[in-house]
């Protein structure tokens, strides 16, 4: 054989030659031959083939013996016993000279004119059943960073080789039935991009949580990748829309997150090899990312992943010398690329308690069962199958632990991290980047574990009650009745993507204030009318903004931006805040804006807010986010409700208050609705709907309003009744004359999913959409379905 046979370089080789350079590195290959037009960078470099492989076992005449010493497998042989011999055989052979040759040769051209001669470069492992998209044997071999010189880099090559027989790569072909010696290492040799000075980390083409196709979720922290790989850090995270990356003038960067990034991983002291080294506090505040920069990843991504035809995931640097962004790794992503559609396994925690510790949720499952807290791989022999996993981080040698555990719970690392692909991938619910779980928690000690409850992961004391169920999504009967979702939880939409929604016909804005902001927006904007306690912990808030109404803005945005990407292209209505004066006090620095009413129910709430001194300016901030979300994010598909408007007048004061910040009704295709919760609304519903594009009946103020009765009043429960006469004529009533005026009404409540034959009095009255729960919706969809078989709809 020549050189050539042995040694090939990437920019020559493509997903075609996955036989002869394994998955990894016939990627690399694949995007420098057809995406460098893209602009997609790659680094350059050379691998290792798997005839080169094979001549290495042959010249030292090590096949019989490997294969001698796996077969003691199927004997009972423990594979760790197995798994250290055979890579002993392979660490102990020699290079034959013409592969030595081969190899060094390439190395050499790797010093570009005036460069190094022997240059800094990165290792990897690409075996030849690697990044496949129904098994990724991701992590399963090893690679080496920072490797200098002649004797170094052999010896990286050989310790690549020998990765292919770690234990967890023995136990990962044999779980899924490959032959061990059917499968070839190639080795892949590539300058190192000095990430070491700048930032690296990953990127998803798909929700890594959720399965939502329309994201890109991309994680960066200082340092070289591996940090971020393993988990050692806490990345920033991003989250790219992707149907509007092309729209001209959009930023549809809907969502970041700071993350802790406490160190960063740099060259060795030695010239060979990294380490971690602490970053300092302003590194830490401070974004790894710039905005454009962002975007260029998302674009690479999804130009990567139309390419390959399916989600993928993908690792990136920065190099810090000329500040260059490169593509170092891109795999099929493995777990929603090959999970079904049809039906979904939902999980609710019945049980209440108070959380040990809480951290980002891997997954959507809750699981219980024994802690078994390890503080590194020595303990890994004191691990029970169907214990809890707690440790401070994992790592590849970790999984055939993590496969044996009913959850997972780390002190560090992200939505990226080693722990949380393979936690995602065997199906198991993780909670990672406690913190403090492996301190606080003791072996032995009962735990549940909860992915159910948004992006934050709860790790309880004690098995508390859950259920699970699954929604077959395919049995969802078609309605002509849009049934739409009532979102609130940012987190949690994305997690209901795949059901057949026909959009959210209620967003609630004051869910967003009271959980993410916590403050009161005039707080915010007038600090000087706070005591000084209170001064100091409103700037604590929204330390790392500018100023208080940018932080008011953003999160807002961000939040709705979230809501609105789970529901597109479907209409998302989002209602402005309509908390009363009492629940407004309550947020901090709410008490010097807020007047005491003896009925804040009746009171200062809604529209009657949205003008004049007292609140308009909050208002102001409130329509700024709703514009961004529409215009810079390009989500035009959030349209506005608002609330409790009690006269014409006052719709016509918000409706110019709105313009005013940016938000025209008609502009750009806005549509803004108005809630029917007041009789007033029903009584003048022709000339609301002048103003208006359609309605959305508030079952629960409307009948409280009309039957006079305190909907909270414990002695008139039995007369609050949505099906009452008068709030029934009052529905049908408000319906005949919108549609007379061509616009549309809803509802947005409870009782059609809880009340068949209120679903079926609301279908015979003509209503256009209802809006409920998630976990409902299911079955409101049964409900309608049939009361429009009744009805003849």
């Amino acid at each position: 054989m020549t050189a050539g046979d042995y040694v090939v370089r990437l920019d020559e080789v493509g997903l075609s030659d996955l036989a002869r350079v394994g998955g990894k590195n016939a990627s690399l290959g694949e995007m420098i031959r057809c995406l460098s037009g893209e602009g997609i960078a790659v680094p350059g470099g050379f691998a290792t083939t798997a005839a080169a492989y094979r001549r290495f076992l042959g010249a030292n005449r090590i096949t019989d013996r490997i294969a001698g010493h796996l077969g003691r497998l199927d004997r009972g042989a423990p594979v760790a016993e197995v798994g250290a011999a055979v890579r002993r055989l392979i660490l102990d052979g020699d290079f034959p000279g013409d592969l030595r040759a081969a190899i060094l040769d390439s190395y050499a051209g790797l010093a570009g004119p005036g460069g190094d001669e022997r240059p800094s470069t990165a290792v990897r492992s690409s075996a030849t059943a690697e990044d496949l998209p129904g098994a990724s044997f991701a992590g399963q071999q090893d690679s080496f960073l920072n490797v200098v010189g002649d004797r170094a880099l052999l010896e990286a090559c050989k310790r690549c080789y020998a990765s292919l027989f770690n234990d967890r790569a023995i136990g990962y072909r044999r779980d899924r039935g490959f032959d061990h010696l059917s499968i070839a290492l190639s080795v892949g040799v590539q300058p190192m991009v000095r990430a070491d000075l700048a930032c690296a980390g990953v990127a998803f083409t798909v929700d890594t949580e959720t399965g939502f196709p329309h994201n890109v979720a991309i994680s960066a922290a200082y340092g070289l990748g591996e940090g971020v790989v393993s988990g050692a850090v806490d990345p920033d995270q991003y989250t790219v829309f992707k149907p509007a990356l092309g729209t001209p003038g959009t930023v549809p960067l809907i969502s970041r997150s700071l993350g802790g990034k406490e160190q960063r991983t740099v060259y060795a002291d030695s010239g060979q090899g990294v380490r971690a080294v602490p970053t300092r506090p302003e590194e830490r505040r401070a974004w790894a990312l710039g905005t454009d920069e962002v975007l260029t990843l998302a674009r690479w991504a999804v130009a990567i992943e139309d390419h390959y035809g399916t989600h993928m995931d993908i690792e990136w640097a920065k190099d810090g010398l000329d500040g260059r962004l490169l593509v170092v790794q891109a795999r099929p992503e493995t777990v929603h690329s090959q999970r079904s559609a049809a039906a979904v396994r939902r999980y609710r925690l019945t049980g209440a308690g108070r959380p040990l510790v809480t951290g980002q949720a891997v997954g959507e499952a809750v699981a219980a069962g024994p802690a078994c807290v390890l503080r590194g791989p020595e303990d890994i022999g004191l691990f029970r199958p169907g214990s809890v996993l707690v440790t401070a981080v994992t790592a590849p040698d970790w999984e055939p632990v993590m496969r044996r555990a009913a959850a997972i719970v780390t002190d560090h690392g992200g939505r990226t991290s080693h722990a949380a692909i393979v936690s995602r991938e065997l199906g198991l619910p993780a909670v990672v980047g406690t913190g403090e779980a492996t301190r606080l928690v003791r072996s032995g000690r009962e735990l549940t574990v909860s992915c159910a409850e948004g992006a934050t992961g709860r790790v309880y004391p004690g098995l508390l009650e859950y259920e699970s169920r699954e929604v077959d999504m395919d049995a969802i009967p078609a309605t002509r009745t849009a049934v739409r979702l009532n979102l609130a939880d940012p987190d949690a939409a994305l997690r209901w993507w795949r059901l057949p929604a026909d959009g959210a016909g209620l967003v609630r804005i004051e869910f967003v204030v009271s959980t993410l902001i916590r403050v009161h927006p005039m707080a915010l904007l007038h600090p000087e009318r706070l005591d000084a306690a209170d001064r100091t912990r409103v700037a604590s808030a929204f330390s790392g903004y500018p100023d208080g109404p940018a932080f008011f803005v953003d999160r807002l945005a961000q939040s709705i931006a979230l809501i609105a990407a789970s529901r597109w292209p479907d209409p998302v209505l989002v209602r402005t805040s309509d908390f009363k004066s009492n629940e407004y006090a309550r947020l901090l620095g709410g008490r010097p804006f807020e007047p005491h009413e003896e009925n804040p129910m009746i009171g200062w709430r809604g529209a009657s807010r949205y003008h004049g001194p007292g609140y308009g300016e909050a208002f102001a901030l409130e329509c700024r986010a709703i514009a961004r979300v529409r215009t810079l994010m390009g989500l035009g598909n959030v349209e506005v409700m608002i609330p409790f408007c009690r006269t014409l007048t006052e719709a016509d004061l918000v409706l110019s208050t709105m313009a005013d910040a940016g938000l025209r009704r008609g502009d750009d295709g806005l549509r803004v609705h108005v809630m029917a919760e007041i009789p007033a609304n029903v009584v003048l519903a022709t000339e609301f709907a002048d103003r208006f594009d359609g309605f959305s009946v508030g079952s629960n103020d409307l009948t409280q309003l009309t039957l006079g009765v305190d909907r909270d009043s414990d002695l008139l429960a039995d007369v609050f009744d949505e099906r009452d006469p008068a709030v029934v004529r009052s529905i049908e009533r408000l319906i005949a004359d919108a549609h007379a005026a061509g616009r549309t009404v809803g509802v947005c409540g409870q009782r059609p999913g809880d009340d068949p034959e209120y679903a079926g009095l609301l279908v015979e009255a003509g209503i256009d959409s209802v809006s409920v729960a998630p976990d409902s919706f299911p079955g409101v969809k049964e409900n309608i379905a049939s009361a429009e078989r009744r009805s003849g709809h």
